[in-house]
Order: C-alpha cells, then structure tokens, then sequence
C-alpha cells in the first residue's frame, strides 16, 4: 500500500509541477475496439493532468479486493468529455487538479459491489440496464494541489451521514467549502453532484436506461 500512496504523490507532482499551458503528458494509447465501438475514451485525452487513482483497481476499496484488473483505465462516455475538460479548466488557475477514483464501471462489479453492502442507499441496485457509472456517463471525483488532495471532509466511499454532498455535521467548514467548489467546478462542464455522494458527478442523461455494455476497463 505505501508504494500505491508514493505512486499517486508522484502523479500528483507529475500533473501540477508542470505549467497547465505545456503538459508533457506520454500519449495516451487508443481505448480497444469494443471500448471505441461504445463510444468510450480514456479521460485523459481531454483531461492531460488528470490524476487516476482507481481505487477498485487495488484492495482500497470498500470491498477489500481489487475489482479491475492493475492496468485499468479510466474510460467516460464521449459525451461526458467536454463537461470533463471545462471542470480541469475551472481549477487549474487556482493550481488545483481533477483526481479521477471511478469511471466507467462494468456490469459484473456493479453486482460484486451490491453484493458486498446490499443497501440502494449506498450502492446502486444491479439492474437489467446500464446507468450511470455502467453507461460511463458518472465519475467519482476529488480535487488536489501541490500539497496533495485536498480536505474533503472524508475519504472516498464513506458509507455515513459524512459522505453525503451537503452534509454540515462533522464536516468542517473547511471542507464544506472545499467540496462547494469541486460541485461549482463541475458545474461549470455541466455535470451535477449526487446528494448522496459528495464526490460522485453525472451528465444530464446519466440515468437514461441504456443496453449493458461488455466492455473492459482496460
């Protein structure tokens, strides 16, 4: 685990150390033909200094276990990109960037997930359809700066009263207006929070029932 926190530190530095108007980013590699066919990209085709920290792709995770495989990827529906690009945007003048913990999410961990914590006020329902995360129209979002990420008042998948958007009780006021600015950031690209989560963030259409997508995140 201390490795996996030392390689994030470094991506963070990697991404705000250099100036927003030259990223030096390496090419990203193309998304795979079933991933293209969806109309799925990798987020950092639109968004260079994205910091991808997949939680589900490592044993941090509220399940304990990886769910993707070590070389997962961050995939968003095409439509998703510009909202994405104009929230990086909104932040970098204050020197801050978009760490990306979940994208688009296969079917066959969505039923993993509801299996672990079988509670629809925590973790979606498996369904016949593909919504949110499965339509790769949500991500799960924090901001960080140089000196890393920033206070949000709790850690990612916090299944307590603390986790939802606006909660006031044991969130600082510190943290309060840190998690107001990221929504108004992803306001600015059209993405809006989910109450109930403060670092969860759909499209307009998110929940519109599309087919399942076999797709792999990698």
């Amino acid at each position: 685990m201390r490795l996996r926190v030392l390689g994030v530190v470094a991506a963070l530095c990697s991404a705000i150390c250099t100036a927003p108007a030259a990223f030096a980013s390496p090419p990203v590699p193309p998304v795979s033909d079933a991933a293209r066919a969806a109309g799925l990209v990798d987020v950092r085709t639109v968004v260079p200094d994205a910091v991808i920290d997949l939680r589900y792709a490592t044993p941090n995770n509220f399940v304990g276990v990886p769910l993707y495989p070590a070389d997962a990827r961050c995939l968003v529906h095409e439509s998703m990109a510009p909202g994405l690009a104009a929230a990086a945007a909104a932040l970098r003048p204050t020197g801050e960037v978009l760490v990306f913990w979940d994208c688009y999410r296969p079917h066959d961990v969505q039923v993993r997930m509801f299996e672990a914590v079988p509670d629809p006020n925590w973790v979606a329902r498996p369904g016949p359809y593909a919504r949110s995360h499965e339509a790769g129209r949500s991500v799960d979002v924090t901001i960080a700066n140089a000196g890393g990420l920033v206070d949000m008042g709790t850690d990612f998948d916090d299944f307590t009263p603390r986790g939802l958007a606006y909660a006031t009780d044991g969130v600082s006021a510190a943290a309060q207006a840190n998690r107001a600015r990221l929504r108004d950031a992803m306001k600015a690209g059209g993405l809006t929070v989910y109450k109930g989560e403060w670092w969860h963030f759909d499209t307009s259409d998110a929940y519109e029932k599309r087919p399942i997508l076999n797709v792999g995140v990698n």
